[in-house]
């Protein structure tokens, strides 16, 4: 049991051929009802299903960098610290921004094949909530990629620069951070809000 979990990959596999077997065992007990297989409604839901994984990835690397790794990097010695700048930030990075991006799309695709996608960016009475939340989280998307990515690239010596410009990425990347954390937080309650109370 110890080597099957030790795998990422056969974890993730066996996640989604338990989430494929309680569907058909739900869809046993609970056939003629909801959406069926192919249906533009079944489709909906699993984009919306991807959309919340892709989100999940996203914000609690967000959440991970800003409550776990930065607060911890004082507390670590400085001959620890290659390990976590040179192995497992660049690792955390890369999920970090392609969630950032997967979480756009496909929150996009939701909002288009819902029919709300123009209403909410303009922010249209109705779907305000969600369009907030769509313009809070096109924001936090464009830091990770634009601001964050490049300036910890030097930062973390992916790219080489001086030690007064590396400096200066590291704090640079790190405001960003924090100033989407702090985005987060109403991002993240707009999304619910408009399902669950509107706005």
């Amino acid at each position: 049991m110890a080597a099957f979990f030790s795998s990422l990959g056969k974890t993730i596999t066996a996640g989604i051929v338990l989430l494929v077997i309680i569907l058909i065992a739900v869809g046993a007990m609970f056939s003629g009802s909801g959406a069926r297989l192919g249906d533009h409604v079944w489709w909906g839901f699993v984009m919306r299903w991807l959309h919340v994984v892709a989100g999940v990835m996203w914000i609690g690397l967000l959440w991970y960098f800003n409550f776990v790794q930065t607060p911890s990097m004082p507390k670590i010695p400085d001959e620890q610290k290659p390990a976590v700048s040179k192995v497992i930030a660049p690792e955390a990075l890369f999920w970090f921004r392609w969630a950032a991006l997967a979480t756009v799309v496909t929150g996009l695709i939701v909002a288009g094949g819902n029919g709300y996608l123009g209403s909410a960016l303009t922010l249209t009475k109705g779907v305000h909530a969600i369009g907030i939340g769509m313009w809070l989280a096109l924001i936090m998307a464009f830091n990770v990629w634009f601001i964050i990515w490049p300036n910890q690239k030097k930062a973390l010596g992916i790219v080489t620069v001086s030690a007064e410009e590396k400096a200066a990425a590291a704090k640079t990347a790190g405001m960003t951070s924090r100033i989407n954390t702090m985005l987060s937080i109403p991002m993240l309650y707009c999304m619910v809000a408009q399902q669950n109370v509107g706005m």
